[in-house]
């Protein structure tokens, strides 16, 4: 790794400190999410047994948590030492990601606007496929579950979605307990009940469908997340101008500070 030291002109030093306290704070934010993925997959025996990874067919919430600190770690690193050691490659590579990530974003934004129905589509095969996998992992069992908690949904788009998991299904050759039911957070909370009962979904949907309205939630997961977003499209949107601040803040920062030490390399030379 090579760096400049001038002697006529100095780097700014308030741009330079600046980024690296910007991006100390993505540095130390992917310290965390990678010691709490790495605790998490310890805890589930992944990390003596990686083969565990492929044998779920759904999503890991703790890959995702490994995937986010593994880039935020990276740039931040890459950001510290740019800035300290006025790298310019170091630099030049922190911007470029942050544009990329910015712009893919923005392109995501974009298409989920203009292809509703195909991203509707997939989102259903993608939570159809985790309801397959609900049991094979905690961290997934316990993500489908605050889903269906918090938004008072059952299924992708209804309660029979959970045919597609073999412990509820409910064709005949299921010996399963849970065959026919649904997860507890599916059940309509009875504020009476200071504990959770966890066998609430037992046999429910081998009553009529008249009868689930009292005891489950009967609307789908991917129904009620599209009637929360427009209550909250003003949360969102300002969750998404706020990081896009942020990023665009880190890219001046970076592309300024790139210019100084080109400009005293430049001058220098002379």
């Amino acid at each position: 790794m090579h760096y400049y030291r001038y002697s006529n002109a100095e780097v700014s030093c308030w741009y330079k400190y600046l980024l690296f306290s910007y991006n100390i704070v993505f540095w130390l934010a992917g310290v965390a999410f990678l010691a709490a993925g790495l605790w998490a997959w310890s805890e589930k025996g992944v990390l003596s047994d990686l083969t565990k990874v492929t044998g779920l067919h759904g999503l890991d919430p703790v890959v995702l948590v490994l995937v986010v600190g593994i880039v935020m770690f990276t740039l931040g690193f890459a950001g510290c030492v740019g800035a300290l050691r006025e790298n310019i490659c170091l630099l030049k590579f922190f911007c470029g990601a942050i544009v990329f990530i910015f712009l893919l974003e923005l392109a995501v934004a974009v298409l989920a606007f203009l292809f509703q129905d195909w991203v509707r589509d997939r989102v259903k095969e993608f939570f159809e496929n985790n309801i397959k996998s609900y049991r094979d992992d905690i961290d997934l069992q316990n993500l489908i579950d605050s889903l269906q908690k918090i938004n008072h949904c059952c299924g992708a788009q209804g309660p029979d979605d959970w045919d597609f998991n073999i412990y509820f299904n409910c064709s005949s050759e299921s010996k399963s307990r849970e065959k026919c039911g649904v997860p507890f957070s599916c059940c309509i909370p009875d504020p009476a009940q200071k504990v959770v009962n966890t066998q609430c979904g037992y046999d429910i949907r081998k009553k009529s469908k008249s009868q689930w309205d009292d005891q489950i939630f009967v609307k789908g997961c991917i129904l009620a997340l599209e009637a929360w977003l427009p209550r909250n499209i003003y949360i969102v949107a300002g969750v998404f101008i706020a990081i896009s601040l942020l990023q665009i803040f880190g890219i001046f920062l970076a592309r300024t500070l790139i210019s100084d030490i080109e400009a005293v390399k430049a001058g220098n030379a002379f």
